[in-house]
This record gives structure tokens, sequence and C-alpha cells, in this order.
């Protein structure tokens, strides 16, 4: 199974998952964790996405599976444009079927973000050698 990481390690804001993910990889050997640039070709990686990246405006983690959820800002440049325009222009192109994301709030304590992240990754990793 494939889980795609975003993050950027300059950013306090948005390096929550990095930081956690080298141990998240020990865990988890069975999954393929893959850093990406929320612009790269995300549908090379199938049509059901499974995702790990923080959030803004949540206080506690949640599992979103619907891109119209994802709050997007004005884009006026490739600046701009990131993971949830992507994710929404993929859906309605009809190029990902199915997208979970598991969103960690920004803020969250590395040690509660890879606790509660541990137990989703089971969930997925249980209900993927199920086939569900």
């Amino acid at each position: 199974m494939n889980i795609l990481v975003f993050g950027n390690p300059l950013v306090e804001e948005d390096n929550l998952i990095l930081k956690i993910l080298p141990e998240l990889m020990e865990q988890n050997p069975e999954i393929k964790f893959i850093h990406l640039d929320p612009t790269e070709d995300l549908e090379k990686y199938g049509e059901d996405i499974k995702i790990i990246d923080v959030v803004h405006g949540i206080k506690e983690p949640a599992i979103i599976t619907d891109p119209e959820k994802l709050k997007t800002e004005k884009v006026s440049s490739m600046h701009d444009f990131d993971l949830a325009y992507n994710l929404k222009l993929l859906m309605q192109a009809r190029k990902i079927k199915t997208i979970k994301i598991l969103g960690i709030p920004w803020d969250m304590k590395e040690g509660k973000a890879l606790s509660y992240s541990q137990s989703i990754l089971r969930k997925w990793v249980a209900q993927d050698i199920q086939g569900s």
C-alpha cells in the first residue's frame, strides 16, 4: 500500500508529518510512504489515493474523503496551486476515484500525532489486506 505524504520541512506549520515519518516508516514496513509535492501527478499512484498531511483549521485528527471539504484559497499563480486544488481537479476529471486523507492538526504534539496516525494506518493496512 502507498501512502502519499505532503509537507515542507522548512515551514514549521507544515512539517509535523515529516517529523514523525521516520518512525511511521519503521513501524509500518508494509507501507510505502511517498513524500510528494502537491502539484505532482498524484493519479499515477492509483485511482484510490491515501494521504497523510497536516490540516489547518481542525482541532482533532480527521479522515477526509470529500475534497470539497478542503479549504482552497484564490489561485493567482502556480505558487497558490495546492493539494486541495489538485485533488478536486483530479476527481472532477475522473483521474482518481476516492481519497482518504488522514488529516492531523498542524499544531498537534508529535507523540499524539504519531499515536493517532499509527492507529489509523493499522486500520488501513487491515482493510487493504481484506480488499475493502
